[in-house]
């Protein structure tokens, strides 16, 4: 998800949703400092397990079964979510599991390379696409969308920012899966209303990245509508301990919806069809703020801030 050195730049995003009073500004200019003060900076960078993954799991001796099977290459870009800034243990990185998972579904080794970077925008995402391109693989996961939210990189600019660096992937032969921004009203340490207001934004922008995505021929995972009634019900299980990136549980809960897609991609995915995306859950939907609610939220700001 998005670094907390990050949080203060959340308010501007505000402007997005429109309509939001100077009173009101000021008081979410106020949670969001209050916000970093809670989750504080990260502790330790991610940890790395880029190698080649088998189906059993056995890094050291190579199965007999699988002695003469080519990895399959994937490659892993994007930001602190992609990287798995937040886990204990290598075991527990999204890119092991969706490794290992692949290789268990396919019944190959697969090879993982991680290029995603923490703190990521989409404006720094063509390097990352400059690096994989130089020998590029198979298939390649892109995870990103929270840092552009927080860095006021406009919707419109970051979903066409990734759609190019898909579109350079596809180009050469990549198959490409996208998991696009997650619902960052999850985070409680953010207060409301600025959650309420990130999380419009994050949810807007996840569905500008999926037509773009799907335009650019690749694929979109809207981890947001999948995932958000998890991180909202059981936080303390699928957060870390620093309260904003996901945990073991969480990353494990992204590439259980990532890998049927991925598979697909590829064409190897052989068990049930796999479902349509939803346009927007439920869930989501019932918590999209609208013209009324930012009404409402002036009206108690100007209050809060005569007080």
């Amino acid at each position: 998800m998005i670094g907390p050195r990050m949080l203060r730049l959340a308010v501007f995003a505000a402007g997005t949703v429109g309509g939001l009073s100077g009173a009101a500004y000021g008081l979410l200019n106020e949670q969001s400092r209050r916000a970093r003060r809670v989750i504080g900076p990260p502790t330790s960078g991610p940890l790395r397990a880029d190698r080649v993954h088998y189906p059993e799991g056995h890094e050291t001796r190579v199965p007999a079964s699988h002695g003469d099977a080519e990895p399959l290459e994937l490659a892993i870009l994007g930001d602190s979510s992609a990287a798995g800034l937040g886990v204990d243990l290598p075991d527990q990185l999204p890119g092991v599991l969706i490794a290992r998972g692949m290789a268990e579904e396919l019944e190959r080794p697969v090879a993982l390379t991680t290029y995603a970077i923490v703190g990521t925008t989409s404006r720094e995402l063509s390097l990352q696409v400059d690096s994989v391109l130089s020998k590029p693989p198979r298939l390649a996961l892109i995870l990103i969308g929270a840092n552009d939210v927080t860095s006021r990189l406009p919707i419109r600019a970051s979903a066409l920012l990734l759609g190019q660096a898909v579109e350079r992937l596809t180009a050469e032969g990549v198959a490409v899966v996208v998991g696009t921004c997650p619902d960052l009203g999850a985070i409680r340490p953010i207060p409301q209303p600025l959650r309420a207001v990130v999380r419009s934004v994050s949810l807007a922008l996840a569905k500008a990245q999926r037509r773009a995505v799907e335009q650019a021929g690749g694929h979109a995972v809207p981890l947001a509508d999948l995932l958000s009634p998890e991180f909202l019900t059981r936080p303390a299980e699928f957060f870390s301990h620093d309260r904003f990136h996901p945990s073991a549980a969480g990353y494990e809960a992204a590439a259980t919806m990532l890998l049927p897609t991925l598979c697909h991609a590829i064409g190897a995915w052989e068990g049930a069809p796999v479902p349509s995306a939803p346009t927007r859950s439920s869930a989501a939907e019932a918590r999209r703020p609208t013209r009324r609610l930012i009404a409402r939220l002036n009206r108690h700001l100007r209050r809060r801030a005569d007080a």
